[in-house]
């Protein structure tokens, strides 16, 4: 068994654009309790109101199986371990696990915090004697082990020796710069092993791209207790990624971290923390990424078909995630095929058509479209090839007006004129810009027809040039995010002229939205009539 400790809360909260306050550290805290994690650490207590604030929550909580740290450091060279406000603030949190970090690396010792070689382990045997005389466990990581072995192997075993003798109840070799290799971590770490009884763990940093590989060689090299971060969150580059690591140790390396049956919850773990976190979620990240298993070219998607494991080295549903296929000018049948099975759409009376679409989205792709981004827009151009589509309304024109005034205010406004079988709508709207006005204007006039449109909502808008040496004659391509009450969706629209690229995505929305109400509304009908039931 795989002792994790993740340090997303405090070590995580070091990332660059990562903010997550006290009550939602709470909640991912109980998140992480749930998923089975170990170890969980709260944050540094004497160093910002926040984690202090983490710490007093934490306590009313009920955590089921996980152990709540407080993280710190040694005690001050000026300071007995009984008089160090840092270990007062640790003892303070009153949690089951302390972690204090102390120096490994001579260069710190001398340079950083300027004491003696001796003085430096003093502080690291008495912080921890202090702290094991409260009856908590403690953790102790050495910082900066490995370059500090590098520099002068003997003396950053002395300070692991201070901690293990004074009663850590384990030893936390950290890669605090994230620059070693893995065989050097391996290398070191059995040197290690020869040296001491006690359990080891790693703390690895991700600057050169290797933490989830360093853990993965630590853990083989003998380590039982690995410290990272939900998505990898962490200062400069990022720590270590837990969820990188949880499934290639127990999906490849065959070791117990978490309770069986929980592995299919990691991605939405990932999603959950990403979105306290105020963070997007990186569509690449392995397992738990969008993009993981998501295939565009026609030969993988033919190929992935017939047997998953051609073109993916697990089953996505293992993590939680989805297989995905993607719709472009690279796509081939299978792409098409794999689509229509997924939206539900019919080619056995009209197979012929599968050539035309896809003949026609790589032409459009050619042209700037994009509908492996847009799934509602390529719904809505299948069903129009397959007569499985109406037209809800047309267009007998609208007009936007962009007014700024001396007073420096910028107003917008558009109208639009739609008919809808013989009766006509002509209305106008203002908007936060162009298109927002437009999007008012078009829903308020078909509202009138439509009153579940309503519902939905414009929730996310991207502008894309397509070619910048044109200037601002370029083609421009749209994607619109849409959603109501249940479901989003995402449109796109290409053309010179923003706006127009815009009404295009606009419209291919609430083409969407109005043939998946009216096939909820077909559903109930088409139920009773194959049971010969009356409606």
């Amino acid at each position: 068994m795989i002792d994790l400790y993740d340090t997303t809360l405090r070590d995580g909260t070091q990332g660059e654009g990562v903010s997550i306050s006290a009550p939602d550290k709470v909640r991912i805290a109980k998140r992480l309790d749930d998923f089975g994690i170990r170890y969980i650490e709260g944050g540094w207590p004497g160093s910002n109101p926040r984690d202090i604030e983490f710490f007093e929550l934490i306590r009313k909580e009920k955590v089921k199986k996980a152990k709540i740290a407080a993280f710190g450091s040694t005690r001050h060279n000026k300071y007995q371990a009984s008089e160090d406000p840092n270990l007062a603030a640790l003892l303070q949190a009153k949690c089951p696990v302390v972690t204090i970090f102390g120096k490994s690396w001579d260069l710190h010792v001398t340079a950083a915090l300027r004491v003696t070689h001796e003085q430096n382990l003093k502080m690291i045997s008495d912080s921890v004697k202090f702290l094991k005389g409260k009856k908590l466990e403690v953790i102790y990581d050495a910082e900066h082990f490995f370059d500090g072995y590098k520099a002068n192997p003997d003396y950053a075993l002395k300070t692991l020796a201070a901690a293990a003798e004074a009663g850590a109840d384990c030893l936390v070799l950290c890669d605090t710069n994230g620059g070693c290799l893995p065989w050097e971590i391996e290398e070191m770490i059995r040197a290690v092993r020869q040296s001491t009884s006690s359990p080891l763990g790693i703390h690895t940093h991700n600057d050169a791209g290797l933490a989830v590989a360093n853990a993965l060689v630590a853990v083989r090299a003998g380590a039982r207790h690995v410290q990272g971060t939900i998505n990898g969150y962490g200062e400069r580059t990022g720590n270590m990624n837990l969820c990188t690591l949880i499934p290639n140790l127990m999906l490849k390396m065959n070791k117990r971290c978490i309770p069986a049956g929980k592995l299919q919850e990691l991605t939405k773990l990932s999603l959950f923390v990403s979105e306290l976190a105020n963070v997007l979620p990186d569509d690449r990240q392995p397992f738990v990424g969008r993009s993981s298993f998501a295939h565009k070219g026609g030969i993988h998607v033919s190929a992935v078909q017939r047997h998953e494991a051609t073109y993916e080295h697990i089953r996505p549903e293992q993590v939680g995630n989805v297989r995905r296929v993607l719709i472009s000018d690279l796509s081939g049948k299978s792409n098409i095929d794999f689509k229509s099975r997924q939206l539900a759409i019919d080619f056995e009376k009209k197979p012929e058509a599968m050539k035309t679409i896809l003949d026609e989205i790589k032409v459009k792709e050619n042209e700037g479209w994009n509908y492996e981004a847009a799934d509602a827009s390529l719904e809505i151009l299948m069903k129009k090839h397959l007569g499985q589509h109406r037209d809800f309304f047309d267009l007998a024109g609208f007009r936007v007006i962009v007014e700024k005034r001396q007073t420096g205010e910028v107003l917008t406004e558009a109208t639009v004129k739609v008919k809808v079988g013989d009766r006509s709508m002509h209305t106008a709207a203002e908007g936060e810009g162009p298109v927002n006005a437009l999007d008012n204007a078009l829903r308020k006039a078909l509202e009138a027809f439509y009153p579940q449109l309503a519902q939905v909502r414009l929730t996310d808008y991207k502008v894309r040039v397509l070619d910048a040496t044109e200037g601002t004659a370029a083609q421009v391509r749209v994607l619109i995010e849409s959603r109501d009450a249940e479901h989003e969706w995402n449109t796109v629209g290409v053309s010179e002229n923003i706006i127009e690229a815009s009404y295009q995505a606009l419209v291919d929305s609430i083409d969407y939205k109005l043939l998946k109400y009216i096939d909820r509304a077909k559903a109930p009908k088409a139920a009773a009539a194959k049971k010969g039931t009356p409606e």
